[in-house]
């Protein structure tokens, strides 16, 4: 018994080394820049796309509120927030102001909602995250009616459920967002309520489809719509990935080796941002640092 002493003793110090380095990571930001070809509709055109999710912000993360500030400094020509923007309660306000220089003259911003800018977080199980089980339990009702005040004032359009076009200082985009297929209240609508003529804008530089949770049934809503990019967040990247292996899980139906990063789906491009942030009761990252995607998308 007095042998496995020094191997429960090594086996506990690298746990908390690990434990250690994942809270690290949870604060090692980065941005990342992609470039997909043939995203837009008008050959030798080029728009640049921020795109930012799962920021979950909460009460003392000033380290998350100063990297969103220095994005500022991108000469992107539209942002979009695929969803779970706040993660607190009370804390609509902070967050806004977070991402308010964003955006301006000639670069809108978009945003659509995930289930964590509707309910405050909750304490949630290992193995209820790890099986995919969804229970029908929410956390605090937050404020998202000032939330999408707020995020007005600050040039963004929230996108519910319907069809809209921006105009950008590179082009016209017409865009279907979706509400988060993550809630089961949700209901995906019809494909043809997210088309771009359904924006009024038939023959833009891009078409976008905007989703939180990147559910198969809401891809396929998206694609059927006519979206020749889609943006979703949700999945954190995995946030604890397995180096050469990669997620173990996406905490929905999507594949796997989707989870983080550009895709082909059904023949368009497919973006799945890691995101900025986590839950504040899982404050930790395993080989998926929080990023921020620079998109350069060309014809």
């Amino acid at each position: 018994m007095s042998a496995l002493l020094p191997l429960a003793g090594a086996g506990a110090a690298a746990g908390a080394a690990l434990l250690g380095y994942a809270t690290l990571e949870a604060r090692w930001y980065r941005l990342r820049r992609l470039v997909l070809p043939g995203a837009l509709r008008r050959p030798g055109a080029t728009l640049r796309l921020l795109h930012v999710s799962d920021v979950h912000l909460a009460h003392g993360q000033d380290h998350r509120v100063r990297f969103l500030r220095s994005l500022a400094e991108l000469e992107a020509d539209l942002t979009v927030i695929t969803g779970d923007l706040l993660g607190d309660v009370d804390i609509e306000d902070v967050a806004v102001d977070a991402v308010a220089q964003l955006t301006g003259p000639g670069r809108p911003g978009l945003f659509v909602l995930g289930s964590n800018d509707l309910y405050g977080p909750l304490p949630k199980s290992p193995h209820r995250y790890l099986t995919h089980r969804r229970l029908p339990i929410h956390g605090t009702p937050l404020d998202f009616d000032r939330l999408v005040e707020r995020l007005d004032g600050a040039g963004y359009t929230t996108v519910r459920n319907r069809a809209v076009a921006v105009a950008t200082r590179a082009g016209d985009v017409a865009v279907g967002g979706i509400d988060d297929p993550h809630l089961e209240e949700t209901v995906v609508p019809a494909a043809d309520t997210l088309t771009p003529d359904a924006a009024g804008l038939g023959d833009g530089l891009l078409n976008l489809g905007l989703v939180h949770a990147p559910y198969l049934r809401a891809l396929d809503t998206l694609s059927d719509a006519g979206h020749d990019l889609l943006l979703a967040g949700h999945t954190h990247g995995g946030q604890v990935r397995i180096p050469g292996v990669g997620a173990v899980v996406a905490n929905c139906d999507l594949p796997l080796d989707r989870a983080r990063g550009e895709s082909r789906y059904r023949d368009r491009w497919l973006h799945v941002s890691p995101g900025l942030g986590h839950s504040k009761y899982t404050p930790f990252r395993v080989a998926c640092r929080p990023e921020a995607t620079l998109l350069e998308l060309r014809g």
